[in-house]
């Protein structure tokens, strides 16, 4: 069984890691437990080449980059870090909790800051012959290397923001790109449809609206997709390397729900502390709802930076829940 460490964040995404870097700036021993097979959370998993623009300090940095800053930076401390675990239970014993894993390892803590993005993403599927089949065999939901479809015959599903993007970036890679979207409208930026429209006029990749996916062909391997035109049900076959399909994902809190916090659909209710209606249960970034809440990084960043404040005035009622500025805290002056 896993030691008692002061903090543990629940979530190893943008907002988890700055909290880990704000528990360990306070003093406090942290653990971080995500999910996903590495830190970063949907920075990493799911948009790793994307630019982000609204992040302070940063005119404009890639998804993967914060992510290796932000870990850099919460890394620093030396937080513990499970990864590739699913919390699923949370009980109070004595004066510390202790979270379930998936794995049957027990973690406890004696605060707990929630930080899980929208909770646990499923995404959302195609339901034809072959999808799952082939699933991880050229087909994916998610890019995590854009270089690994350089030469190949790509086939883009999707009509929001990450199949618009990934089809703006792959086009100069693939040897071949076809986009379909099962209508004419886009759920995308509009300098986004903008420039897919002008890639599709110069021939830089093949638009299809109003069609869908038949089936997924091969063996083992993508070798290729029937698709069709959803108004008249004419088939092509195309021949392909992979099917890139970009549905969105459905957000659900999973076991979240059991552990008896006050919920608004799929969030958690906070107070102006990050509290939660479990004392010692503290939660920040997109998985919260409170009178004004705005899904930003930076929103993230500074609710994090309240929720670890107070868990650790939780932890020692004698700690300051105000640390005052970096630049006066001791741990930073050999830095």
């Amino acid at each position: 069984m896993y030691s008692v460490v002061d903090i543990t964040i629940l979530g190893g995404g943008p907002t988890g890691l700055f909290g880990a870097f704000y528990a360990g700036m306070r003093g406090a021993s942290c653990r971080i437990i995500d999910s996903l097979p590495e830190l970063g959370g949907q920075l990493t998993a799911l948009y790793p080449e994307k630019y982000i623009f609204d992040v302070g300090g940063f005119p404009k940095v890639l998804a993967k980059d914060l992510a290796r800053d932000l870990a850099k930076q919460a890394l620093q401390f030396e937080p513990e870090v499970v990864l590739d675990e699913e919390v699923r239970t949370l009980e109070r014993e004595g004066d510390h909790f202790v979270l379930g894993g998936r794995s049957g390892e027990r973690y406890p803590t004696r605060a707990l800051v929630i930080a899980g993005g929208k909770g646990a993403f499923e995404p959302r599927h195609l339901t034809c012959p072959g999808y799952a089949e082939l699933l991880g065999h050229g087909v994916e939901y998610a890019v995590r290397d854009p270089e690994s479809f350089r030469g190949k015959r790509v086939l883009i599903v999707g009509g929001g923001d990450s199949a618009l993007d990934w089809a703006l970036i792959l086009k100069d890679r693939a040897e071949q790109l076809t986009l379909i979207h099962r209508r004419d409208g886009f759920r995308a930026h509009e300098a986004s449809v903008r420039q897919l429209h002008v890639a599709a006029e110069t021939g830089e990749l093949d638009l299809r609206v109003f069609h869908e996916v038949r089936e997924i062909h091969g063996e083992g391997a993508v070798s290729g997709a029937t698709i069709f035109d959803n108004r008249t049900q004419d088939e092509t076959r195309l021949e392909l390397d992979a099917v890139l399909c970009f549905l969105g994902f459905k957000p659900d809190l999973g076991p979240i729900k059991t552990w008896g916090l006050d919920l608004e659909g799929n969030r958690i209710r906070v107070s102006q502390l990050m509290e939660t209606s479990v004392p010692g249960v503290y939660a920040a970034g997109d998985i919260v709802d409170y009178p004004g809440k705005l899904e930003l990084i930076a929103t993230g960043f500074a609710e994090a930076a309240i929720a670890v404040n107070n868990a650790v005035h939780f932890v020692d009622p004698e700690a300051r829940v105000n640390p005052g500025h970096s630049t006066n805290i001791a741990v930073f002056k050999d830095k």
